[in-house]
């Protein structure tokens, strides 16, 4: 969605959100902001709704991720696209015109002004809303989505300060209705195989993991005035910290069970120095041109991350959108009894052969054990062995379809499914605001020097009842 935020309107953004080095120093004591809030209704872990025998969509900003969202939404059974909002107008008569050419009826269009989707919202023909528009808009959006009787789905990250992510938990508990954030990932092929081995004990007992988003995406600052680049590039010019981070965190967050049986506990984090920015903007752009009238870009190149469970185990997240290497997850999940590693995908394991499955024991030939002193890298085998039920099932038809490798696919038609059958979703609203909420704690962990930072309990206990998110098919 084109809500290209001016320099002057980012600036009051971030000083309502309250991050950052400057804004740090007049915040309450991290010990405070950290306690529990009164709730405002009854939880919504495992939130079931009534079966839906269809299922309306609307959707908020259809830029680059709600167009591939709407694509798949006209491919899965059993779902009417009524609305779609957008303030840039060739996005939304793209998207219109892509619904009717795929012979649906035509959907209601909203596109007056930023606030053109409360409109939209009015509507009694809407079910649950997509909303892909800017970070600063996700919570907002999604709050006022649930308070108009709708279910939320929000692209990544749902909240940039600790403030949203409680108001998203806090709606959601006392409208009872579903927000999910939109975290693709844990939908890849690879994650959910690891998901399973998890689930079967193949690791042991989990120690450690490692959770990146290292992607290279300066070019997105040659989109000026409309696109992500126009307004993602002024968090990097005035934010610290990890703005990112649930790409891989949140696979690995699923694969420890956390809201379910473990929780963050505390965080510290480091950013390296904002280099890589400023000198693109300098090579690339003229010495008039606005990224250059920036005087400072506070976000470090590379963000830092260690994250504490309450059950003792540790998290590396990291971050980087700027520097010139090669794309990475990192992906790992570390246990008593082996390694899941990827970029590239790799598997160490300490059993003796008869331990495991058969395919494995193909590999190994005439050896009594798993060599652990090497990494496995024939991915085959193991996915013989090991393939997620739910990539069986789909992993056909989402390779058909794309996005990011089907996971966008498999993503979309399981949110639909789930509300078709009346299943909880795979993510709660308490994922999205404890894999969010690393992104301005580490902010403030930064501007602290790296003083560690207390994640607050957005289950309010209720994790330590809750089991972990099983292998569904």
């Amino acid at each position: 969605m084109s809500l290209a935020a001016s320099r002057r309107d980012f600036l009051k953004l971030s000083t309502l959100a309250g991050y950052g080095a400057v804004a740090a120093k007049t915040l309450a004591p991290a010990a405070a902001r950290a306690q529990t809030p009164p709730a405002a209704g009854q939880t919504v872990m495992g939130l079931k709704i009534p079966k839906m025998e269809r299922v309306r969509v609307g959707f908020i900003g259809v830029g680059a991720r709600g167009n591939g969202h709407l694509g798949d939404m006209l491919k899965i059974e059993g779902v009417d696209v009524t609305a779609i909002c957008d303030t840039h107008k060739p996005n939304l008569d793209r998207a219109v015109k892509r619904v009717v050419d795929a012979g649906r009826p035509q959907p209601a269009a909203f596109g007056d002004g930023p606030e053109a989707y409360k409109k939209m919202l009015e509507r009694d023909d809407i079910d649950i809303v997509y909303i892909a528009t800017p970070w600063q808009d996700h919570t907002p959006q999604a709050v006022a989505a649930m308070n108009a009787g709708k279910h939320a789905f929000s692209e990544v990250p749902a909240a940039i300060t600790l403030e949203e992510s409680w108001a998203l938990v806090n709606t959601a508990e006392k409208t009872q209705r579903h927000c999910m954030m939109l975290e693709n990932v844990n939908y890849g092929r690879e994650e959910l195989m690891v998901l399973n081995m998890v689930r079967q004990g193949l690791f042991g007992e989990l120690l450690h993991g490692e959770a990146a988003y290292i992607h290279e995406l300066r070019g997105q600052m040659n989109q000026v005035e409309q696109g992500t680049g126009s307004w993602r590039t002024l968090h990097y010019a005035r934010r610290n910290g990890n703005l990112y981070p649930t790409h891989g965190l949140g696979p690995v967050a699923q694969y420890m069970g956390i809201n379910q049986g473990d929780r963050f506990d505390y965080l510290s984090s480091v950013s390296s120095p904002a280099l890589g920015r400023p000198l693109f903007a300098k090579e690339r752009f003229p010495a008039d041109h606005k990224w250059n009238q920036i005087k400072e870009w506070k976000c470090g190149d590379m963000s830092t991350t260690i994250i504490k469970t309450v059950k003792g185990r540790s998290i590396l997240v990291q971050w980087d959108e700027t520097s010139p290497r090669p794309y990475s997850r990192h992906n790992l999940i570390q246990g008593t009894r082996g390694t899941f590693a990827g970029f590239p995908n790799r598997i160490a394991l300490d059993y003796k052969k008869e331990e495991l499955p058969e395919p494995i024991q193909k590999v190994l030939g005439d050896k009594a054990r798993s060599d652990y002193h090497g990494w496995d890298q024939n991915m085959a085998p193991w996915f013989e062995a090991y393939d997620h039920p739910l990539w069986k099932r789909m992993g056909a038809e989402a390779a058909r379809v794309g996005g990011h490798g089907g996971m966008d696919f498999i993503m979309n038609w399981r949110v639909i499914y789930c509300l078709r059958n009346g299943e909880p979703l795979d993510q709660t609203v308490y994922d999205a605001a404890a894999w969010s909420v690393i992104g301005p704690l580490s902010e403030e962990s930064v501007a602290r020097r790296s003083a560690s930072v207390d994640v607050p309990d957005f289950t309010r206990g209720v994790w330590e009842r809750t089991p972990p998110w099983g292998v569904v098919s």
